[in-house]
């Protein structure tokens, strides 16, 4: 199916996988076994709702460092620690905000040599149950994560995120159920 006729069951299940990866991640012992846990489990659950079938799925791979470098210049730009002691923290919180914000955009637009994440940050172009799967999700992360910006790096700071991903698959579940429901009742 194309990222046009996404069936809300879908969008259900996929949120479903990506939130137990998370879930499984959570009691990992570190934030690199999370991100080897829910990496390819990201990967593949937004790979099945892609909007052209023929690009590859390693895609999600490839835009999982070039999102990690974006949110990493963008933490730095906002007041992250960059000293070497904090070098391997801010890495892995970027590997983890990138499959938070940009790998899932990058997975189902099938994105090559473009912004993944220009594509969510228009909220007005949202019309179809894959926008809702992208964009509100990265919001959520993105939006809750600086709660935590004054408090140890980068604890707060994934927790938040991850707070905010969650917050943001709800939402999004909840929009692409109410769209379900108003599509019967036209």
């Amino acid at each position: 199916m194309n990222g046009g006729s996404t069936p809300a069951g879908r969008a259900v299940a996929v949120h479903f996988v990506c939130v137990v990866a998370l879930a499984a991640g959570v009691g990992s012992l570190g934030m690199f076994a999370r991100l080897v846990i829910e990496s390819p489990v990201v990967i593949i659950a937004y790979s099945l709702v892609r909007s052209d079938k023929e690009r590859s799925s390693l895609d999600g791979f490839s835009g999982l460092p070039l999102g990690a470098l974006l949110n990493a210049f963008g933490a730095i730009v906002l007041g992250a620690p960059f000293w070497i002691e904090y070098l391997k923290r801010t890495i892995n919180w970027s590997l983890l905000m990138s499959l938070f914000t940009f790998v899932p955009a990058v997975c189902v637009l099938a994105i090559q040599g473009k912004i993944g994440c220009a594509y969510w940050l228009l909220p007005s172009k949202m019309a179809r149950v894959v926008d809702y799967m992208v964009s509100l999700p990265a919001h959520g992360a993105v939006m809750v994560h600086g709660l935590g910006l004054a408090n140890e790096w980068p604890i707060c700071v994934t927790y938040g995120a991850v707070l905010g991903y969650v917050v943001g698959v709800l939402a999004s579940l909840s929009f692409i159920l109410c769209q379900k429901v108003h599509k019967k009742e036209d």
